[in-house]
């Protein structure tokens, strides 16, 4: 049985007081059943020496989900294969990370006791989660994403779309006058800055930002720049052009990608999407993590 250390508040009673963490690569959470608070709090248990999180970045993390009615736990990720990528983004996690994550540093671990506004906000059955349970979670943040491109820059040939940056080096969009070859046929994917982390397998869930153009006129019909912050997804479930041809390339690596036709979206474009049946697509694309 792995031993366990009591969290003591450091000034009175807290919502946190009764909490036992265990030790190991895979801690354990022991929560008193029937657990409620009704403001998030949290709780620094190990203090990291790395960078500071703020809201808007995407953080790499392992946790232990608890069920403070139930004193269950719901989720882990310590179990599994390596650490998700949380993007610390209002409307895209639980308010709880945010207000547990943002301001810790990379290397803490961190238990952070949600009220049921900051959770879920509804029941969720197949978690045997009511709408108004507190959750615990202990989380060990493992590193902060990168938020853009870092490595050897590269000449990208001239019939490729050059991009057009920004002041601070952010593509924006292609520059005009730049184009592919005339109504290409297969799809071709270009370095524009090569990266220096892992080759990214096949399948692999992957955190970005990118800015997709409709070839040649260069209408943007979708980007992760402008929303403030990184996309991730599984690269078995984008289109064609990026599942086929991102594997293989270097975590922190700037990319372009030529996606004619059926490599995108082919007849069935995302409706209001602007692109039309067989329209060439092109994307830049910065590759910041995987896994």
């Amino acid at each position: 049985m792995a031993s366990t250390l009591l969290l003591t508040g450091c000034s009175g009673a807290g919502a946190l007081d009764d909490v036992k963490i265990g030790k190991g690569a895979n801690p354990s959470v022991e929560v008193p059943e029937g657990f409620e608070t009704s403001s998030t709090e949290t709780r620094v248990i190990e203090d990291g020496a790395g960078e500071e999180l703020a809201e808007g970045d995407s953080v790499k993390v392992n946790y232990v989900a608890v069920n403070g009615r139930t004193g269950e736990q719901f989720d882990n990720s310590f179990s599994g294969e390596s650490a998700p990528t949380v993007p610390l983004v209002e409307g895209s996690v639980l308010p709880g990370f945010i207000k547990g994550l943002a301001g810790q540093k990379v290397g803490s671990r961190v238990l952070v006791a949600m009220a049921p506004e900051d959770g879920f906000g509804d029941a969720q059955e197949q978690l045997d989660l009511e709408a108004d349970d507190s959750l615990v979670f202990l989380f060990d943040i493992v590193s902060k994403v990168p938020q853009e491109a870092a490595g050897e820059e590269k000449d990208v040939p001239s019939s490729v779309p050059q991009l057009s940056l920004d002041d601070d080096g952010v593509p924006q969009e292609f520059e005009d006058g730049t184009k592919v070859v005339d109504d290409p046929q297969e799809p071709s994917i270009h370095v524009a800055i090569e990266g220096d982390g892992d080759e990214i397998e096949q399948g692999a869930s992957v955190t970005a930002h990118y800015v997709g153009q409709i070839y040649p006129d260069g209408d943007i019909f979708d980007g992760s720049w402008e929303r403030g912050s990184p996309s991730s997804f599984s690269l078995e479930g984008v289109v064609p052009c990026w599942k086929d041809l991102i594997p293989g390339q270097q975590v922190g690596s700037r990319v372009i990608v030529i996606c004619p036709g059926e490599s995108g979206y082919g007849d069935s474009p995302p409706e209001g999407s602007g692109i039309e049946p067989g329209d060439t697509l092109v994307f830049a694309i910065d590759l910041l993590d995987a896994s």
